[in-house]
């Protein structure tokens, strides 16, 4: 049992202080959770303590690749208008 970080993650350290077992680490571009320590805060925790505090969409993800926030859940926006938001983000 363990989560995976992705190549989304922008370093912000937020979730490494959270980890109950210290399993998260910075990896070559991204910070990387070690599988054989990272237990999902079962047992101490009712939900994953960094992906509670992650604050980007998609960045952590279950063991079938599923995202503990997925996309609109931390913005609220949408999946299907994120990339109309963020074109018009950009065009500001």
């Amino acid at each position: 049992m363990a989560l995976k970080i992705k190549d989304s993650c922008v370093n912000c350290y937020a979730c490494v202080d959270v980890c109950p077992t210290n399993s998260i680490m910075k990896g070559p571009r991204h910070f990387i959770i070690h599988p054989k320590t990272c237990t999902e805060c079962e047992g101490s925790f009712d939900d994953p303590q960094c992906a509670s505090i992650c604050p980007v969409e998609g960045a952590i993800v279950d063991r079938q690749g599923r995202p503990l926030n997925p996309p609109g859940s931390l913005t609220g926006i949408p999946p299907e208008l994120v990339e109309i938001v963020a074109a018009e983000m950009r065009a500001r």
